[in-house]
């Protein structure tokens, strides 16, 4: 059997983490094994269709390096690959009213506003188990009655017909075998009146036309399995495997909301996160591998990824775990790649004509975060108004008059220098250091806090004074000593 999974979204928004996972997933379940893995466009809910939205998720899936084998502009022997398009060709009302011939799904022409008719399915993508079931009223209506209703032109759905005794057990290669009591399964709505198919109906008869093997989803839709099932049985159609994946939480163990500012796609691309970091903290959520291995390229990702390894228990979103990710992505980064990625950044914070290529050097191993660079090299732009507190550090052994005395002797030594180059001002500091029988740190200190005016600097004292030249180097230290004075 040549396993063949889905990505189903629907062009509501963008796209959420969650939806993200699902279509991770499925890609690596379908690619591990050397399977296909296919995109359907499931459009059937108007009334949240967003203009614009397809496009984000074939972006979405582009910028994850999600390449899909069939689908919208990839067409193969299953399509179209857009329910709405299906739709037109009549797929979906000649399966319901199969069910209807064989009695497993019946006309209902009870008003939405009608208290028992009511049904939140309709519109709703999700069919939970709910208090709420439809008594069937429409089922005891005679053929007589139907053909009237119908020649009359009264609007209906068509409803599944589900028992109301006995047990519906079904398989799911993370929970297991689950049974539920029958008198729990709605006569969920399979065909609107709008003659647009129910997300739940539209995915059974799809995904058993398109030869899906593997369907692999959010566990919320763990109750609407049966149902789904008691379909599949009705046809006569083979159930493919079931994989329910775990919640997605935040730290606070509730799950991730569009509040939180990080649970979509483009949330994160926006706050800097590098897409493959992002397809890699993704693939964690719920999955471990067998080793202690936490960064993986796509193809690592495609070789080592077992289903059966993806826990039930919730998944913590935690976004310090993702910068961290994003951080080693960087570092990892081809320099001039990493150089182009950087730029703007780098110009936001600095417009000096400085040497802004080895700026970027100094900061690539220090961001985790493209926005973390112009707080980190402001003070080549500007020395920033400081607190002299600073010159004092215990490590170092350095006071507000050892630092004094330190730059007012070393002063003159740098002035008498005129190639500012990292390695001659290094050897002319360390020359200093030796003949005064001072420690390393008790000289640089007082030299990097007076070029920079920050506690913490992406490179030392003679780096940066390299960038910023003579004349600004010395006038920012004779600044440091006024201060200090």
């Amino acid at each position: 059997m040549k396993i063949r999974t889905r990505f189903a979204p629907s062009p509501t928004g963008k796209m959420h983490v969650g939806n993200l996972r699902s279509a991770l997933y499925e890609y690596l379940i379908a690619k591990h094994s050397g399977g296909d893995f296919i995109i359907r466009i499931e459009d059937t809910d108007q009334e949240r269709f967003l203009e614009g939205a397809t496009e984000i998720i074939f972006n979405t899936l582009k910028q994850a390096g999600l390449e899909y084998d069939e689908g919208p502009g990839r067409e193969g022997k299953f399509g179209p690959y857009v329910q709405s398009e299906r739709k037109a060709l009549g797929i979906y009302r000649k399966y319901a009213e199969e069910l209807i011939k064989k009695g497993e799904a019946y006309y209902c022409f009870c008003a939405k506003t009608e208290k028992r008719g009511t049904d939140p399915l309709e519109n709703a993508k999700d069919s939970p188990i709910e208090a709420n079931v439809y008594d069937k009223k429409c089922l005891s209506l005679t053929k007589e009655a139907i053909e009237k209703n119908l020649a009359a032109g009264i609007p209906y759905v068509i409803r599944q017909n589900n028992p109301r005794t006995g047990t519906t057990t079904f398989h799911d290669e993370l929970y297991g075998d689950i049974t539920v009591e029958n008198t729990e399964l709605d006569d969920m709505i399979l065909l609107k009146s709008d003659g647009f198919p129910t997300y739940n109906f539209a995915n059974v008869v799809d995904d058993h036309l398109m030869e899906i093997t593997h369907v692999v989803r959010g566990n919320e839709y763990l109750s609407s399995s049966p149902k789904y099932n008691r379909l599949y049985e009705a046809f006569g159609w083979q159930v493919p495997i079931y994989v329910h994946l775990p919640l997605i939480t935040d730290t606070e163990h509730k799950k991730l909301s569009k509040r939180s500012g990080h649970s979509s796609f483009e949330d994160l691309l926006g706050q800097g996160f590098i897409p493959e970091a992002i397809v890699n903290f993704i693939a964690l959520l719920g999955w471990s591998p067998e080793s202690n291995q936490e960064i993986f390229s796509l193809t690592d990702l495609v070789n080592t990824f077992d289903y059966k390894r993806i826990s039930k228990a919730p998944s913590v979103f935690d976004i310090g775990k993702l910068r961290w990710l994003n951080g080693e992505y960087i570092k990892m980064m081809e320099l001039e790649k990493f150089y182009q990625l950087a730029l703007p950044h780098l110009k936001q914070a600095i417009r000096k004509p400085l040497d802004l290529r080895k700026i970027a050097e100094m900061v690539k191993t220090r961001i985790e975060l493209w926005s973390d660079i112009p707080a980190l090299v402001d003070f080549f732009e500007e020395l920033p108004e400081y607190d002299i507190a600073m010159y004092t550090h215990k490590k170092m052994k350095t006071n507000r008059d050892s630092a004094l005395a330190v730059l007012e002797a070393i002063l003159p030594v740098l002035a008498a220098i005129d190639d500012y180059s990292n390695d001659t001002l290094y050897e002319a500091v360390i020359d200093f250091v030796n003949q005064n029988e001072f420690k390393n740190g008790y000289v640089m200190w007082p030299i990097r806090t007076a070029v920079s005016g920050k506690q913490m600097t992406p490179a030392g004292a003679t780096e940066i004074m390299e960038i910023l030249g003579k004349e600004e180097s010395l006038k920012r230290i004779r600044k440091g000593i006024e201060i200090l004075a």
